[in-house]
This record gives C-alpha cells, structure tokens and sequence, in this order.
C-alpha cells in the first residue's frame, strides 16, 4: 500500500492507495481545522505536522509518536535527508518595542528532541537550510553568503561561499563529492551568472567546475539531474519589454560538471512554461513557446531528441523511473494529459483531469493523483486516483461545505518498486470513464441545419512520428544541419528575389526617384570603369529606397541611416551626369 496524506478543513487524515482506498486505521485522523504544515520524510518512515498546538512526529510503519514539540505557529516543516534532523519555520515577528524578534527558525534532534540549533531566519522563501543526502553538510544562505556546516555541527560554520551577492543556491543530490550551483543576479550593467563549485574548493572563479553568463534574469531556477552531472537553470524576467507575454521572458540555459555550458535552442518563441530532467539524466523534456505550447525532450548536447509537436500544455512529469512521461495543461487549461511510452515514444492514454491544481506520480511509476486544492480553486475539492493507461480507480469530492488544502503521496526510496513493463490497454475499473462529454460551440439558428466546418483559431502540430512521411528522415536536425539549412534557404531566398529583380527589369520601377532611369535604357557606356560606378549608384540608391519604405512605416531610423537619405539628391545628380557622359 502507498497510503496519501490528506489535509483540508475535514482534518488531517491518511488513505490507503491502491487497491483499497479505504481510511488508513495506522494514523488517527487529527480533526482540528488548524493543521498548516506537513511533511514526510524521505524515504516516508516519519510523518510531521502541526495542528496549531504542537507539532507531531509519528513513525508510520509501527504507528508511534515519538516528538511533540511546543510549536504552536509554526508554518512549515522539513525533515533531513537521513531523519536526523527536522527543521521547523514560524514567521517572523519583532518584538513590541521594535527590538529584533527571537530566532524563528529551529532545528531538533530526532533520537534526543532536543534543540540542535535556532537562527533568525526573516523570509519564508529559501527558509529550509539544505543537506547533502548523506547529511555530511548542511548550508543555507545568510546575508548573500552560503555558510557550510558539517556533520550537523551547527555550532561551528566548516565552510563559507562568499560572491558578490549570492541570492541563491542548490546542492547537488547523489554521493560525495557534493557541488553546489550558485546564482548571482548582475547589476549596473553587470550580466548575471550561475556557477557551479565542488565542497569545499571555493577560491575564486578558477575553482568554479563551470560558469555560464546571460542578461534578463529577475529570477532563476536552477535543476540538477539526479546524476549530478548538470545543471538547467531557466532565467526569467518579470516583464517582457517587447510586449509578446504576460509572462515575462524566458531563457533556459545548460551547465555540466565538466565545464561545458549552452544556451538551449528553443524552436518556438514564448514563455518557457516547464522543465523536467529524466530520471535516467541524460535526457531533459522541456514545455515552451505560446499556446498551443511545443514540448521537446532534449539530450546532453542540447539537441532535440524527439519533438511532440504542440498542444494545450503546460507541464511534464516524468514517472519515478523514468519510463513514462506525462504531458499537462492544467492551471488555466482544461485538464488534458497525454500520456507517453518514453522508449518506444508511443502515445498511452489521453485522460482529461478538469479542474486539477495539482499532480503528483505514486513511487510505483504505476498510479498518478490529481486534486483540485483550495485557494486556488475553492469548488468541486477532491481527488483522483489514476493508472496512467487513462482509468480512474477512486475518486472523492468533499462535501461543499469544506475544502480541501493538499494532497500527497508517501514517499518511498528508490530501487523500493521494480519498473513494470508499460501497458496499453486500459485496466479494469469500476468507476464510469473520466471523460467529459465535450462542449458544443454555439451555432446561430441560421446555420444550425447546414452542415458543421471547422473553426479552429490554429492547427495543433502533431508529434514528429505522427506526421506525413515527406521523405528523408524524421530524425530532428542537429543545431549545425539547422544552421546550414536556414543559410540555403537565405541563399535560395536570394536568388530567386534577384531573378524576380532582371524579369521585372527597370520599366516597372514605380518610384518617382527612379525616373531617370526608367527614361535612360539599361545599356553599358562603352567604359567599364563608368558602368561600375553606375551600378554602385543604382545600389546605393536602392538602399535608400528600402530605408525610405522602412522609416514610413514607422521604424525609427539610425543617425547614419538619415544622412544616407540626405545623399540621395547627391547621388541622383552624379548618376545623370554618369549616364549622360557629362
């Protein structure tokens, strides 16, 4: 059984998971309307939460509670990698005469309960100091320095990262050597960089294993594939200055271990809306451009490895095994998923969860929940139980009256569930199919007995094995056959437009400027020196004619440009004066 925990206004209580959904008698549901934080550990042996009294600790398999900390107001809570440590936030408040508060964020010693250690800690973002998952060094960012300790020695400060302004910070997951990606926002016309270090080698920019420069970035995200061998760091901006989306910019960049660092290419412009790293590391899928949104799942080079053409989405979850890939749009879109056989690329299922906030896999690479969670949606709370081959297996909805706040799996170390071989066939449930009838569009009375044509704003771009086979190969091109393609097609572009400028020829020039030379009959002076002056002439004047059309329709010309233009007259003049032997 992988049990969930729920939390919402019913209280906070734990269900079973497949197959029998049924209240899990392990965990005494805890009733108060309170409950504001809760956490499992790692490998889901410990359960923590607080009820607005205290804040439990209870070993799930065995049922026991082993800590109860007098922490009435505390607001989030996390356990360490390996459950020595569960580190506790209450928010911030000075005290009444305006003197600096008490420290607000603590750390407790499971095997003892006792307080290790408790620091000032104001915002809420970043609050949680992070552990290398042996918990060899624990490091959290203070005053735009990353303090290092080791061994959960909290007394003592082992290490210090010290840059210009170190706004944030993440360690890398996996064994020792631990490394650690550190980002810098630019300022005064400075660019913004991300580097990445190894424990404990921080002397300067030449011990940085890599480092990767960009302008536009109010914020990053900085991900780690599991094998520690790279970074994706996606930058953004909060406004966009050309105006295209209300999202921003965004730019996704790649950094590995090794030194090496590149901008990825996306194919389709717009917001970049998620990123997610295989399990297996070598591959990353992104979710990018305006809707209907392309996703692409990329290799270490940066090249796409497989383009699935575009739809409504926004998000990609790959399966804890990496196996299975599901593509979503939720939030502001309906709900669809797709759902993707990553070795074959064979499309699965396409269930529609309507109104979902939220998504998660179960450990098992089997099963999926979605829930609709208040504030963001405050009707139809509840959740599903899916397998991924598009059945519902449970579903609930709380009464209206109540809302549900969060819903998640217990987590589970992996290796814990082997990869199952991927099903096509959807697997017997008793609950009716989740599919919504789909909406009629309005149609006038007038239209309403003639037969229906299609309205579509735009055509969805199929995933590329599904396209028509035009020949040649479906393999996607790399960036230097994408280079070399755009410059024949630019030289094709070229030709074909100087064909059109001969068959055209001088005659059908409508430009009052160019009077003369539709009088004067295309013909050579006898003296190639003056022919090539001519020719020069006629150049430089087309030139003036192109900046001419651009400043008309309202582009805003250089200091150069202009006095190209104020030449023209010049030019015309010594043309004639060419043309009639002067």
């Amino acid at each position: 059984l992988f049990p969930l925990a729920v939390r919402g206004s019913e209280g906070l209580y734990m269900v079973n998971g497949p197959p029998s959904f049924t209240e899990s008698v392990a965990f005494q549901r805890d009733s108060g309307k309170n409950c504001k934080a809760v956490a499992f550990s790692k490998d889901g042996s410990l359960f923590a939460w607080c009820n607005g009294e205290k804040v439990n600790v209870v070993n799930v398999p065995r049922a026991e509670l082993l800590h109860s900390f007098d922490l009435p107001k505390t607001v989030c809570l996390e356990f360490s990698p390996k459950n020595n440590v569960l580190a506790t936030w209450q928010a911030y408040a000075t005290a009444k005469d305006g003197t600096a508060g008490v420290p607000n964020l603590q750390l407790h010693d499971l095997r003892t309960g006792k307080c290790l250690k408790s620091f000032m800690q104001k915002k809420m973002q970043n609050w949680c100091p992070c552990w290398a998952d042996d918990e060899s060094i624990c490091a959290r960012n203070v005053n735009n320095e990353v303090h290092f300790f080791e061994n959960n020695n909290f007394s003592t400060i082992a290490n210090k990262l010290h840059l210009q302004k170190v706004s944030d910070f993440v360690l890398s997951p996996g064994a020792q050597p631990t490394k650690v990606a550190v980002y810098v926002p630019g300022s005064k016309g400075a660019p913004s960089f991300v580097r990445l270090y190894q424990y404990p080698n921080f002397g300067g920019p030449q011990s940085a294993l890599a480092n990767k420069s960009f302008f536009k970035a109010d914020k990053v995200t900085m991900l780690w594939n599991k094998k520690a061998t790279a970074v994706l760091v996606i930058a953004s901006t909060e406004v966009d200055k050309t105006g295209a989306s209300y999202y921003g910019e965004q730019t996704l960049h790649y950094l590995a271990a090794n030194g090496e660092s590149a901008v990825v290419q996306l194919p389709k412009n717009g917001p970049i809306y998620d990123v997610s790293w295989s399990p297996n590391s070598i591959e990353f899928c992104a979710v990018y451009g305006f809707m209907p949104a392309k996703a692409t799942v990329f290799n270490l080079k940066c090249d796409p490895v497989f383009d699935f053409g575009t739809g409504p989405r926004n998000a990609a979850y790959y399966s804890p095994h990496g196996h299975i890939l599901v593509l979503a749009g939720f939030g502001n879109l309906r709900g669809q998923m797709e759902v993707w056989d990553v070795k074959n690329y064979k499309l699965i299922s396409k269930p529609v969860a309507s109104d979902s906030t939220y998504f998660a896999w179960c450990p098992d690479g089997e099963h999926i929940v979605t829930a609709t969670c208040a504030p963001r949606l405050r009707v139809s709370n509840g959740y599903k139980i899916w397998h991924y081959t598009g059945s519902v297996l449970h579903s609930y909805e709380v009464p209206s009256d109540e809302e549900m706040w969060q819903v998640f799996w217990q987590p589970f170390l992996d290796g814990v569930f082997p990869e199952k071989a991927v099903k096509y066939q959807a697997v017997p449930s008793e609950l009716p199919s989740a599919e919504p009838r789909p909406a009629q569009a309005y149609r006038p009375p007038a239209l309403r007995n003639k037969p229906v044509t299609s309205s579509k704003l735009h055509e969805d771009e199929p995933p590329q094995n599904m396209k028509p086979h035009l020949g040649g190969s479906d393999k996607p091109l790399s960036k230097t056959a994408l280079k070399n393609q755009r410059k024949h097609e630019a030289k094709k572009a070229a030709k074909q437009e100087a064909k059109a400028d001969a068959n055209q020829g001088p005659a059908q020039d409508k430009t009052p400027q160019n009077a003369l030379q539709n009088v004067v009959p295309a013909m050579t002076t006898g003296d190639p020196e003056v022919d090539k002056k001519i020719k020069n002439l006629k150049k430089k004047l087309k030139a003036i004619e192109q900046l001419k059309e651009q400043a008309a329709a309202g582009k805003q010309l250089e200091k150069n440009q202009v006095e190209k233009i104020q030449k023209e007259a010049a030019l015309l003049k010594e043309l004639e004066d060419l043309e009639l032997g002067v």
